[in-house]
């Protein structure tokens, strides 16, 4: 038997996750925004949802199933991706940098 999370998981492809930064590319005033709610309906054919608190001090609801045409993915939202390489250097330009094989 699947539990509750099995069902969600199986079923539902979610655009956005809680704590993702996102920009909306048709509202650019409202600066960028922060998931800080994901609601997902165990109804089959129930909607899935995000609200997003913004940059200018609103939040707003949008529809966050990938496989419903109103996705808000399809309507200009994007994800801001920032990476975190947890304090790995740049390599440096300039002379490449071999590798010694340990035979000379």
């Amino acid at each position: 038997m699947l539990s509750g999370v099995d069902v969600l998981d199986g079923e539902k492809r979610l655009f956005l996750r809680l704590g993702d930064r996102v920009q909306h590319t048709a509202y650019e005033e409202w600066g960028i925004g922060a998931v800080v709610e994901v609601m997902t309906s165990i109804v089959p054919g129930g909607t899935c949802i995000v609200r997003i608190l913004f940059e200018d001090g609103k939040q707003r609801t949008f529809i966050n199933d990938m496989d419903s045409q109103l996705c808000c993915c399809y309507r200009g939202m994007r994800k801001e991706w920032r990476f975190d390489f947890g304090g790995v250097r740049r390599a440096a330009p300039g002379r490449a940098r071999h590798r010694s094989s340990g035979s000379h």
